[in-house]
Formats: structure tokens, C-alpha cells, sequence
């Protein structure tokens, strides 16, 4: 099997398992995979620029649409669809997906950067958004307010931090062990 196909099937289950992750009740909220696939993809399909935007955001959809499901039948408090801010949202996880478009070659200081950057750039943005648009707790438009909304979301911020540095080890460190083995694998043919 050709490592691209292997690639796109990998990349299959990497949305579905990372979608039903996403809307466990288990995990710590802000806790998941999907920064680092957005910054996985944005590496790993910087040639390809419809796959790199795909995988992240069909990750998050079913994930969304799980939520919902769950939350229609009353087993979640988390609604899955929830109007224009979840436009924004994704808008910003397109953008999240960029930050990948920077790592070049494999480079373990770039994605520890790009791990920590890309959910930085996401909490300041949306929370951003949250404060302007009059979401969350309807903080005050001051320069206060503004810091409050950003208080309210670092709970948040710092598992998406863990979830994000730690899902891109095993993304990326994944990915350079097989292409490892098929690189030595083909030298020895």
C-alpha cells in the first residue's frame, strides 16, 4: 500500500476518532485533539490546501453534530449547532490551520510552538469575538470587560495547551516514525 493512501486512511480515523473524543463527557473540556490537527494537517497537506483545511473542520463538524444528537436527546448540556459565533469559530479553526503552513520540515522546537501558538491565537481571538458580540457573561465594552472575558476563558486555554502539545506528539511523532520505517524500507529493497 502506497504511503499516500495509507496517509488518507489514517486521516479518515483521525476525524472519526478524534470527532467522538471531542463530544466524550469524559474528557476535561478544551481538552482535544483538534489544534493539533489543524496543525498536523496544515504540515502535513501544505500542498494540498483543500485537505488541509478539510480534515480539521470535518473533525469538528461530527463532532458538532455528535454534540447535537447528544444534546437532542438530552444526555449533554452541549448544544452542537448554535448559530453565526459557531461561523466564527470555524472561521478561526480555518486560521488555526495556517499556523501548520509554517512548519516547513519535521522540526520538533517548530511544533512545540505551533502546539502552543495555535491555541493562544484561537483563545484571544474567539474570546475576542465572545466579549465584542455580546456572548458568554455579557461582559461590560471596556478595557476591563475585555480582561474579564479573557479571564473567563482560562480554564479553557490551559487544557487546550496540554490537549494540544500533547495530541501533536502523537500526531507528529506518529507520522515521523512511519515515514521513518518506509524510508528504511525502501532503501532496503
Amino acid at each position: 500500500m502506497k504511503l499516500n493512501k495509507k496517509i488518507y486512511i489514517a486521516a479518515t480515523l483521525i476525524i472519526i476518532v478524534s470527532a467522538i473524543y471531542r463530544a466524550s463527557p469524559l474528557r476535561e473540556y478544551g481538552f482535544a485533539p483538534q489544534w493539533a490537527i489543524a496543525i498536523f494537517s496544515g504540515f502535513l497537506f501544505s500542498n494540498n490546501k483543500k485537505w488541509a483545511f478539510a480534515l480539521p473542520l470535518l473533525s469538528m463538524f461530527l463532532s458538532d453534530a455528535i454534540y447535537e444528537v447528544l444534546f437532542s436527546m438530552k444526555l449533554s448540556n452541549i448544544q452542537g449547532f448554535y448559530g453565526k459565533g459557531q461561523i466564527i469559530n470555524y472561521a478561526l479553526f480555518a486560521l488555526v490551520t495556517c499556523v501548520g503552513f509554517f512548519i516547513k520540515q519535521f522540526n520538533t522546537v517548530k511544533i512545540a510552538v505551533a502546539a502552543i501558538a495555535a491555541p493562544t491565537l484561537f483563545f484571544l481571538l474567539s474570546n475576542f469575538d465572545v466579549w465584542i458580540m455580546n456572548g458568554g457573561y455579557l461582559r461590560a465594552k471596556t478595557l476591563g470587560g475585555l480582561m474579564q472575558c479573557y479571564a473567563d476563558g482560562l480554564p479553557f486555554y490551559k487544557t487546550s495547551i496540554y490537549g494540544t502539545l500533547i495530541f501533536s506528539v502523537v500526531l507528529f511523532g506518529s507520522y515521523y516514525f512511519i515515514t521513518k520505517r518506509e524510508h528504511q524500507q525502501s532503501i532496503a529493497k
